[in-house]
């Protein structure tokens, strides 16, 4: 059964109810926006294309995804584009995602990181089922050093995460999609590739008995990746 949300309540991060079928616990959608140094998607602000600048591959300079209210207006035909509500609901993998483009907006969406490089985010304290860690890596995929900040101590997860041309396989226990088969368009939001490209759901299933408080996202020299969300479940 489906609840629909009672509040948001905003303390540095949004708090919204849970849908999913195997999830209980309340969904923390973690505040990210001083981490942004790019912006991949196109969206409509004022009735005219508000264009992305630093895309989802070829270093950030060779293509974009568009919300659909974008696509629709550049004159796409039946357009596999990102829905025009940056909420993505929850399954039965995963929870509610609230990525952070809109339209209306002319900032910045993402974290992008070409090379190797590292990236940190605090979070409300709480004991997490579950985190989340909404991602696309293009050029190949990306070797990623999580770095679990408790209370109490630090754990490293590592995992891959594969390149966002390619599909999860099906019962994949770390992977998900948040938004599955984009089109992606290069400049002047010309389309260059009708569909099959993803954005990916990481979990990375932190220790339900110890307080987490900060996550740090280590990559290597391959890849290139894009950061899109935090979502965690307490509980």
């Amino acid at each position: 059964m489906n609840f629909k949300p009672l509040f948001i309540l905003m303390i540095g991060a949004f708090f919204l109810p849970l849908t999913g079928a195997q999830q209980t616990g309340k969904t923390i959608q973690v505040n990210i926006s001083k981490l942004f140094n790019a912006r991949p998607v196109t969206t409509v602000a004022n009735g005219k294309l508000q264009s992305w600048v630093t895309g989802i591959d070829g270093g950030g300079k060779g293509d974009g995804y568009l919300t659909m209210a974008a696509a629709l207006l550049n004159g796409d035909k039946t357009p596999h584009a990102l829905p025009d509500d940056p909420l993505i609901p929850a399954n039965s993998v995963h929870p509610a995602l609230l990525l952070h483009y809109k339209n209306g907006d002319q900032g910045n969406q993402t974290r992008n990181i070409a090379g190797a490089d590292s990236f940190s985010f605090e979070l409300p304290p709480e004991k997490y089922s579950s985190f989340y860690l909404s991602l696309t890596s293009s050029e190949g995929p990306s070797q990623l050093h999580i770095t679990l900040t408790y209370t109490d101590g630090n754990e490293i997860k590592d995992f891959i995460l594969p390149d966002y041309y390619n599909d999860i396989p099906e019962g994949d226990v770390n992977l998900s999609y948040a938004v599955h088969d984009l089109a992606k368009w290069g400049p002047g939001n010309k389309i260059t590739e009708s569909d099959h490209h993803n954005i990916d759901v990481l979990n990375i299933h932190p220790d339900p008995k110890r307080v987490l408080k900060r996550v740090t996202v280590s990559k290597d020299k391959a890849g290139y990746l894009v950061f899109w969300a935090a979502t965690g479940v307490t509980g």
